[in-house]
């Protein structure tokens, strides 16, 4: 059993950052990809950022040179630092982790975390 805990979300000015936090607890798991997505309103969700268990990051065009992810494994942690917010980045911001389960089935799955609110003010 896999659960993600989010924090960070909330309201910021145009300009301002946020950090995000996501940390995956569980027993007999092991998380490889971290990520996050978005949804705007009337939009569809989209992947904002990726990181990989080896470090490997991928984010969305529309983020790169403002948003940074990253990593500890130790704490099976991800965090998302948001700079130069605008109000474009308004959405519900939601942790995803791919998982390995230790046992012998050595099962996939995907786990959710219940979404952040992040809101840009003009």
């Amino acid at each position: 059993q896999v659960q993600l805990v989010e924090s960070g979300g909330g309201l910021v000015q145009a300009g301002g950052s946020l950090r995000l936090s996501c940390v995956a607890t569980g027993r007999m798991f092991r998380i490889n990809a971290m990520g996050w997505y978005r949804q705007a309103p009337g939009k569809q969700r989209e992947l904002v950022a990726l990181i990989t268990d080896g470090g490997n990051t991928n984010v969305v065009d529309s983020v790169k040179g403002r948003f940074t992810i990253s990593r500890d494994n130790a704490k099976e942690s991800v965090f998302l630092q948001m700079n130069s917010l605008s109000s474009e980045d308004t959405a519900v911001y939601s942790c995803y982790a791919e998982a390995t389960d230790l046992n012998l089935s050595r099962s996939r799955s995907v786990h959710w975390g219940q979404g952040t609110q992040v809101t840009v003010t003009s």
